[in-house]
C-alpha cells in the first residue's frame, strides 16, 4: 500500500469505543506514514481526565507540529486537552462531536455518568489552533444546531456533510477519503508526497 507522507505528525484520537477495525480513523492511520494514535485505556475508560492525560502522553513523544484527527467523544477529549495543555498543533479535524446535553441511546453512557467522570461542563473557549468541525444532519448523538454552536464557540470552520449519521461503521463509513482532503485544507500538509 502506498503511504501518504505529511510534514506534521497526525495524532488519531478515537472516541469512547477506541479502535474499531473498519472505522475511517483506523483506515486513515494505515494510509499515513507519519502518524500515531492514542491507545485505549486499560482502566477508567470513561474518565475524561485519564483520556486527556493519554492525549498528552502521546504528544510528549512527538517532536514538531501535530495534526489532531478526532472523532465523536475524541473531539470532547481534544477540547478538554486544549483547555489544559499547549503543544505545537497546526490544526485539528473534529468529526461529529456529541452533544452532552442530549439524551443518548441506551448503549451509551448517561449524562449523569459523563458529568461524574468529568466530561461536563465542556470548555467553550476558542481553540488556539485552526480547526474544522464536521457535522451531520442526522447524528443520533447531536443535532446540527448543537454542533453548529460548538463550532462557533471553538472558532472552528463548520463543514456540514448532510445525512451521514455519526460518521462511523454503523452509519456506513469505513474508508473516508475526504479526511485526507480536509487535512490538506487546514494547510497542514504543506509538503505532502506519496511514498511507494
Amino acid at each position: 500500500m502506498e503511504k501518504i507522507l505529511t510534514k506534521a505528525t497526525v495524532l488519531i484520537i478515537p472516541g469512547l469505543r477506541d479502535h474499531v477495525a473498519d472505522h475511517w480513523q483506523t483506515l486513515l492511520q494505515a494510509k499515513l506514514e507519519n502518524v500515531r494514535s492514542v491507545p485505549p485505556l486499560e482502566t477508567d475508560k470513561l474518565n475524561c481526565e485519564k483520556r486527556v492525560e493519554a492525549i498528552q502522553a502521546q504528544l510528549e513523544q512527538i517532536e514538531g507540529p501535530v495534526i489532531l484527527v478526532a472523532h465523536s467523544a475524541g473531539v470532547l477529549m481534544t477540547v478538554h486537552w486544549a483547555a489544559k495543555y499547549q503543544h505545537d498543533i497546526q490544526g485539528a479535524l473534529l468529526v461529529t462531536p456529541p452533544d452532552l446535553t442530549k439524551n443518548w441511546p441506551a448503549n451509551y453512557p448517561s449524562a449523569d455518568t459523563l458529568r461524574n467522570e468529568g466530561w461536563d461542563p465542556l470548555p467553550n473557549q476558542v481553540l488556539p489552533f485552526s480547526s474544522i468541525v464536521v457535522a451531520s444532519t442526522n447524528d443520533h448523538l447531536a443535532s446540527l444546531i448543537a454542533v453548529e454552536e460548538m463550532a462557533k464557540r471553538w472558532g472552528s470552520q463548520l463543514l456540514n456533510l448532510g445525512a451521514v449519521g455519526h460518521m462511523n461503521p454503523a452509519a456506513g463509513f469505513g474508508s473516508w477519503p475526504q479526511a485526507e482532503q480536509l487535512i490538506q485544507q487546514l494547510d497542514l500538509v504543506s509538503e505532502a508526497a506519496v511514498l511507494a
